[in-house]
Formats: C-alpha cells, structure tokens, sequence
C-alpha cells in the first residue's frame, strides 16, 4: 500500500488536485493509501440485535403495516451502523455485501408475488400454517426450516394457518445495488397459482443423499425447502465424532444437483454447539449473520464479548477474528457471503495462533434494549 508522505500536503498538490477535480478528473496518488488497503478493513461492524428489541417493534409495526397497503413486505431489516452512512437507506446493508431482514406474515394476509434479480433465502423462525411459494410450488413452512429463492423465481407468501409467522430474509440487496443489477417485477395475478403439488421437490428428496435420475443436469431450485427434522437428523449424526474446532457441528445446504450451495450467492449452514463447547478463533474474507434459533452462549468478535440467547442475530464482519462459545445446547443459523468471495477467488481464513486458539476478551457489547 502506497503512503501519504508531507509532500502530498504542499500547497503545490493541493492546488493540483483542486485544478483537476475542475474536469471530473481525480488523484490516485491520494486514493491508493485510501483505497488499497494491506488486508481487509470492512466498514460494517460487528453488532448484535436483542430479540425483545426486535419483536416489541415487529409487534408495532403489525398495527401500521399491512401487505394491502402496499411495501410488499412487512419487513425489518438489520442495518448494520457502519454501514448507514450508504445512501439510499444505507442499501439496507447488514453486512458489506448482505441484508437481514424478520417478516411477519399474520393469520388471513397475502404478501404478493414478485421476482427480481437479488437472491433470497429464508429460514423460519417461529410458527406455523403459512407458506411460500415458488415458481408455481407451495412450501408450507414449519420452525427450522430453510427455504431457497434463487435470482429470477416468482416468490409471494400466504397464511391460511391461525398463528402468526416469522422468519428470517437474507438478500444479496447490496451486493447487487453496488453492480448496478438491479431489475423488479410484479406477479400480473397478485399471488401465484400452485402448478404442482404443494411440497413436491422437498418430497423427492427424502431420501437424504440420493437424488432423482430427472436431476442429473443442473437445476436452479430442485429443493424449495428444506425441513427442520432432516437438519436436525444430520447434525445428531454428525454428533458421534469430533466437532470442527471453529463452527461446531455444522451443515451446509447445498443444490443436489450440482452440489454448490443452494442459493448461489448466500451459503447457508445451521451449526449445534454442545453446551460448554468452545471454539477456537478464526478469520476469513466473508462476512456471517448469525441467528440463534435455540438456546445461549457468547461470542467473541475482535476481543468484544457478544452474549446471545435464543431469537437474536447477530454479525460477524469480514476478516474479524471470532470465536463462538454454547452455555446450553445451542442452534445456530448461518448466511455469509462465502459464495460471492469464492466466484472472485478472494475468500482466505486464518487461525488465531496464541493463546490456545482463544481471543483475549478486552470489553463486553452492551445491546440496544426497548
């Protein structure tokens, strides 16, 4: 990385630099230190919202805002405060390149269908009798499930059911506003149609690790969702040997017929941590939004105690060492943007060597309560 030295602050340079903004034109030499960082120095910060924060205001909004009164989606996202200084509405960022968002979806209401070049995933965090569904597909989704919609697929919601439902949106939203790609439509019928029979591609894949002979080429979506109880299943298998020293028992969900990750641009994993598991530290180029499905621990993120429990969500920001520890047992979902740094070939990781493996706690994150 180049350095600023006292000749950058002359009055010559100075007066140069001013000459040429006349003509849209800029300095590199002043950039590069600016731009052309030694190793990754991410504007996001690491940060963790409080579930009872996040629900009283989710309550609130349920008496203002109703997918019938337009927005599409009764929605809040986690905007990351590193990151508000983006305009427009701080590209909705939860981390450098993703957006997190909790959606409720009450008894009787209708989220129209729409498709749009930003990726979206889902992973249900409380109730039941709703659904989503995709390109013609209804999902009917339960706690723990994750759900994948792909860029380009029609995707609206719809409750039948009598308890409300809420879960949990990641976006490429930033990622894509950044490129300029940005393309949205509207469903001409409001709410798609069913086409095929509701859970059909989760019903044929049942079978774990097989995969149907009509799936031999690559499909965008061959599984919409992905039920809790087949998760679960794998992680207590996975459970009879030795943990990873960084993410605990951890699972990926992947596109079976290609075995990439099921939403091209967000990968997805739920990690179990026993309880009084900890890990060791690490760092890598993507970022992670974490939400606790259940039970309570901390994590340590550059020195700073984070304490969770269930229902929270939290950020660890790229190349921030981080360390996760479980008081009880302990579900974790993950999306990071793994993919996207793995299409630029920039993604590295690299343990904390002292220590033991184990950051040096130097202060504790106080949350934002009602």
């Amino acid at each position: 990385m180049a350095e600023h030295n006292d000749f950058f602050q002359s009055q010559t340079v100075k007066d140069f630099n001013r000459e040429i903004a006349k003509y849209n034109l800029g300095p590199l030499w002043d950039a590069i230190p600016l731009l052309m960082h030694k190793q990754p120095t991410p504007q996001a910060e690491a940060y963790l919202w409080k579930w009872e924060a996040v629900a009283a205001k989710l309550m609130e909004a349920r008496e203002i805002f109703t997918p019938e009164r337009g927005g599409e989606r009764r929605a809040i996202y986690f905007q990351n405060p590193g990151l508000a200084h983006r305009q427009p509405s701080g590209w909705a960022s939860t981390t450098q390149t993703l957006y997190a968002a909790v959606q409720l979806l009450l008894p009787g209401e209708t989220a129209p269908s729409h498709r749009h070049t930003q990726s979206a995933l889902r992973f249900i965090m409380q109730g039941e009798g709703a659904y989503s569904i995709v390109q013609g597909e209804r999902h009917f989704m339960e706690e723990g499930d994750f759900l994948t919609t792909p860029k380009g697929l029609w995707h609206g919601h719809a409750h039948p059911g009598d308890r409300p439902m809420i879960w949990l949106d990641c976006l490429d939203i930033p990622t894509i506003y950044a490129i300029g790609g940005t393309f949205f439509e509207g469903h001409p019928d409001r709410i798609e149609q069913p086409e095929i029979p509701d859970l059909y591609s989760p019903s044929r894949y049942e079978g774990g690790m097989v995969r149907p002979i009509g799936d031999r080429e690559p499909k965008i979506a061959p599984v919409g969702s992905y039920k809790w109880k087949q998760t679960l299943a794998a992680l207590q298998g996975m459970s009879r040997f030795e943990p990873d020293a960084f993410d605990g028992y951890a699972v990926e969900f992947i596109n079976p017929s290609t075995g990439k990750t099921a939403n091209p641009n967000i990968a997805a994993w739920m990690h179990m941590l026993p309880a009084g598991f900890r890990s060791k530290a690490h760092r890598h180029t993507s970022s992670t939004i974490y939400q606790v499905f259940k039970g309570s621990g901390y994590s340590v993120v550059n020195g700073i105690r984070f304490d969770w429990s269930q229902g929270d969500v939290f950020v660890v920001p790229n190349w921030a060492w981080h360390e996760h520890a479980a008081s009880e047992d302990a579900y974790l979902f993950s999306a990071s943007d793994l993919p996207i740094m793995e299409k630029f070939e920039l993604e590295r990781r690299e343990a904390y060597e002292t220590d033991q493996g184990h950051q040096r706690v130097t202060g504790e994150f106080i949350p934002v309560l009602p």
